[in-house]
């Protein structure tokens, strides 16, 4: 979390702050500025932060093994990883189920890639 933190102090610093006066000047509200003109500007850093913090929470292995007691609890990857034969390992219970909690990551990094890219590369040039 204070990975995503950091990122969005970067993302609302970089913004010129000349936009918002403008914005105040031209006679629109505090509400509307920040509406209307910061927060699309801020949509491709929040869009990165968003999905990060959704990847690092969703690929959180050691904090759900050890504060997850019961089964009903359990996280995807603890599930997976806790999934045992009687004899020996079922790998391919264990890959298909890997690959169906892979999907919704891989579709909503598909979704979000053009945003993802601008967030991550925003501020990467000073001009």
């Amino acid at each position: 979390m204070p990975l995503a933190i950091w990122f969005l102090v970067t993302v609302f610093r970089q913004m010129p702050r000349e936009i918002e006066e403008a914005a105040l000047m031209d006679g629109a509200s505090r509400i509307a500025t920040f509406t209307r003109v910061v927060l699309p500007l801020a949509a491709p850093g929040l869009a990165t932060t968003a999905l990060l913090t959704f990847l690092f929470s969703w690929n959180e292995f050691l904090f759900a093994l050890t504060f997850t007691l019961r089964p009903d609890r359990q996280t995807v990857p603890v599930a997976i990883a806790l999934f045992r034969g009687q004899y020996q390992v079922p790998w391919g219970e264990v890959l298909a189920a890997a690959l169906v909690a892979t999907l919704p990551v891989a579709l909503l990094v598909l979704l979000a890639q053009r945003r993802l890219v601008s967030g991550l590369t925003a501020g990467g040039v000073k001009g």
